[in-house]
């Protein structure tokens, strides 16, 4: 059961002069049974880019977007539909005459989140045995580990990502437009991404890429495949 919890102004209007009289904010419930069947329906649109098993592009072009937190995956598709965050491939897929309701939203944001992550995702070049691997871990416990967690889990009502299990690439491609003001982000996250320095941030990249997957959150194998495709 998904439950969403929002605010709303109610504005009171003169009839005649349409002129606002009266402001009051009001809080707004609504809840939501996921529909897996449907979910898997609407997902086999997102599979021509994230594959049927939700693990993106080793090179960075598509996220592994399998097992991630839920409020997350669609925080990032209201976002995108909504115009905060700038994707113009995915712009047309989120729209309400393509995805459907808030209803289909849940279905198959509920349904990715239940899929096993890649195994062996892409890692960055410096392993655990390297001195740029663990100066990228004292830099992610200092400015990331709060919200992220020590281990990359995130918080998923605080729309807080997982990092474990994400391509090196693409999560560098996406703090080079956090950077440059292309991403809209939390602005804790935005003024940390401009404080450090960019040998600093594929350093902090680097080390996310190597956290460990739960071993009930990742695919026995990398030749996994979700059947319901196949």
């Amino acid at each position: 059961m998904w439950l969403f919890q929002w605010s709303a102004v109610l504005l009171t209007t003169a009839l005649l002069s349409h002129s606002v009289i009266a402001a009051e904010t009001m809080t707004i419930e609504l809840t939501f049974t996921p529909d897996l069947n449907n979910g898997r329906h609407v997902y086999e649109t997102c599979a021509a880019c994230h594959l049927p098993e939700g693990w993106g592009s080793s090179d960075g072009a598509y996220p592994q977007i399998a097992g991630q937190h839920p409020y997350v995956l669609l925080k990032q598709l209201l976002d995108i539909r909504d115009g905060h965050r700038e994707n113009s491939i995915m712009y047309p897929f989120v729209q309400v005459r393509t995805i459907g309701s808030y209803q289909s939203l849940i279905d198959v944001v509920t349904y990715i989140t239940r899929m096993p992550m890649h195994p062996r995702h892409k890692q960055g070049p410096y392993n655990d045995f390297s001195d740029e691997y663990r100066q990228g871990k004292q830099l992610y416990q200092q400015y990331c580990a709060s919200c992220h967690e020590d281990d990359g889990r995130g918080k998923d009502e605080a729309r807080i990502p997982k990092l474990y299990g994400q391509h090196y690439p693409y999560v560098m491609r996406q703090v080079g437009l956090i950077r440059k003001g292309l991403r809209d982000v939390d602005p804790v996250m935005k003024g940390i991404v401009d404080q450090l320095s960019r040998e600093e941030l594929e350093l902090i990249v680097n080390y996310v890429s190597w956290l460990e997957i739960p071993e009930g959150e990742k695919a026995p194998s990398a030749g996994w495949r979700n059947t319901d495709f196949y």
